[in-house]
């Protein structure tokens, strides 16, 4: 039995997450921590990650607050020995290689999972071979009118993916000083978000060549497509004694 803490447990994935890890019979949830209170079987709710690790002892934490918060919630945890994943977004790279250090010093696991969704893994997968072949491309993601932060870290993994990737083919975006070409990530690949009440998440990225386009396209219908990662993110972070950015890495 695994004993789990979630922060952001009154949020919507939180406290999705929380209900679905309470249903396990191998994950057992002994933390919620969230300002705003929370519920999810007979977890205790504490108003912060301080409170929750001096009367708890969790063996993972799962991390959904909102992005202003995550850097020094996951801060404290490994500062506890705390395994963790991290699903929030709102991490700047300078506070990724801080929190490496940490996991690092702490020996413990830290999973920083920008998308659950298995799909989004494959379409991150695909887009980096596509990257090898095309030398133009671009990114449209597009989330609930709730999302707080934009571009997406989904959409920001796939264009860092896409650059990296061995022999990509990916060259510079256009000099433009047009607002609506969206932001270039590493200078190369535009990312065009779109918040709308409707959406839940997704993303489509495109290749152009000499007369044709390759479209890769992903779609969450419900926040229930996020569980099954979740879960794997949570049973194999404990296993780990690195940092890994992405669920990819996390797969059998």
């Amino acid at each position: 039995m695994i004993d789990v803490l979630v922060t952001g447990a009154a949020g919507k994935m939180g406290s999705m997450s929380a209900a679905t890890i309470a249903g396990q019979r191998d994950l057992r949830l002994v933390a919620l921590v969230d300002p705003r209170g929370g519920k999810a079987g007979d977890a205790p709710v504490f108003r912060s990650v301080e409170e929750a690790l001096a009367l708890t002892s969790p063996q993972v934490a799962l991390e959904f607050s909102v992005p202003a918060a995550v850097f020094a919630n996951v801060s404290k945890l490994l500062e506890a020995g705390v395994p963790t994943v991290v699903g929030a977004t709102g991490l700047a790279d300078e506070q990724v290689e801080t929190l490496r250090a940490a996991a690092k010093t702490a020996g413990v696991g830290l999973a920083i999972v920008p998308n659950f969704a298995l799909g989004a893994v494959l379409l991150m997968r695909f887009a980096a071979e596509a990257a090898r072949y095309y030398e133009h491309a671009e990114i449209i993601e597009m989330h609930d009118k709730a999302k707080v932060d934009s571009p997406s870290g989904t959409s920001l993994r796939t264009a860092r993916l896409m650059i990296d990737a061995p022999g990509s083919a990916v060259q510079a975006a256009p000099a433009t000083d047009m607002a609506a070409r969206g932001m270039a990530v590493g200078g190369a690949v535009p990312v065009h978000s779109v918040r709308l009440p409707g959406l839940v998440a997704h993303q489509e990225v495109l290749f152009g060549g000499v007369d044709e386009l390759l479209t890769l396209r992903h779609d969450s219908l419900s926040r229930r497509s996020f569980m099954s990662g979740v879960l794997i993110a949570l049973r194999r972070v404990t296993t780990l004694n690195e940092t890994v950015i992405g669920l990819e890495h996390l797969l059998d």
